[in-house]
């Protein structure tokens, strides 16, 4: 599983990764995590940061979801 973390590294991106590896660490999901800082890469998947893709999909774009918000969508795609 491929998963993009959008953001220019403000506090909300940095919790947002931090919240996915939690996420993928208590699935236990065999996860490769990116943090996509470059503006035009961004704008390619989201208009607003924090976003995350899994496997080239937006799942969430413009907040910061908590832990079990990810886990909920990760659940669905594995």
């Amino acid at each position: 599983m491929d998963i993009k973390i959008f953001g220019t590294g403000c506090k909300k991106c940095t919790e947002v990764y931090k919240n996915v590896k939690k996420a993928v660490d208590e699935l236990k999901i065999n996860a490769e995590i990116v943090k996509v800082t470059d503006i035009a890469e961004i704008s390619e998947y989201v208009m607003i940061t924090p976003g995350i893709a899994v496997n080239e999909g937006v799942i969430f774009e413009g907040k910061v979801p908590g832990v079990e918000e990810i886990k909920e969508e990760l659940s669905k795609l594995y």
